[in-house]
């Protein structure tokens, strides 16, 4: 059976932008600090890619206080969020993705829209429209079959799960949650060390257009925007660096 994003493969620069986030990504993994220190680092990232995730929705980026209380809906969201995907928690959710991609994105959703919902019976159950099921399908069943590069696999589980609005809350921080899982368990970026949520927030009006432009399918739009996050994965590694150096002294 043809690989269905064989063809996004082969469109100029997609091969290169993507060569070129695994090899940062790579690069970083082997700094004196994540050597043997990766767990504080990794932590530092799970927070700073949250805190990104939260505000990219409109959300606060304020730190619990001392009561450990978080007020803002979003953020509590996306900071149960990055919990899952740090540590032991995030070797679960590895092992449920490479399996049965569709759990774990209820998973994430469950987790991330607690508060936002006024049904909690909707928490982590896809919308009802047409349409939604079967794309989730689909890009389920892509995820387990494909052959291409892990960060062209990430780039399109993020635009599409930005474009379907599969449950209609937080559909941002699962999508940019679910990419960061593709990135761990193809072994892109193992320890989940990269933030290019970061990146994603400094540009965000150029993030949602790209979004945007991917969601209307051209072919121009498609390849654009898996360009565009290979280079924030690029640019995550980077952050990644900033991380693993202060933790170097």
């Amino acid at each position: 059976m043809t690989d269905p994003l064989q063809p996004l493969v082969d469109l100029p620069g997609v091969r290169d932008a993507a060569d070129k986030a695994r090899d940062a990504l790579a690069e970083v993994h082997r700094h004196r600090a994540n050597r043997r220190g990766w767990p504080t680092t990794a932590a530092e990232a799970a927070v700073r890619a949250a805190r990104s995730s939260a505000a990219i929705e409109g959300g606060s980026i304020d730190l619990p206080g001392a009561d450990g209380r978080v007020d803002d809906p979003i953020l509590a969201g996306a900071l149960r969020v990055g919990q899952a995907l740090d540590g032991d928690a995030l070797n679960t959710l590895v092992g449920i993705w490479q399996r049965a991609p569709l759990q774990a994105l209820a998973r994430l959703h469950l987790l991330a829209a607690a508060g936002l919902v006024d049904d909690e019976s909707h928490l982590g159950r896809p919308r009802t429209a047409p349409g939604v099921a079967e794309r989730l399908a689909l890009l389920s069943e892509t995820v387990l079959t494909t052959k291409a590069p892990a960060p062209v696999i990430a780039a399109i589980v993020h635009g599409e799960l930005l474009a379907l609005r599969p449950f209609g809350t937080a559909d941002g921080i699962v999508a940019r949650a679910a990419s960061r899982l593709v990135a761990v368990s193809s072994g892109l970026d193992p320890h989940s060390l990269g933030v290019p949520e970061v990146f994603w927030l400094r540009r965000r009006d150029a993030y949602l257009d790209a979004a945007a432009q991917f969601g209307m399918g051209t072919v121009e739009g498609v390849g654009g925007w898996v360009i565009y996050t290979c280079g924030a994965l690029e640019d995550g590694a980077r952050e990644a660096r900033s991380i693993a150096d202060a933790a170097n002294g």
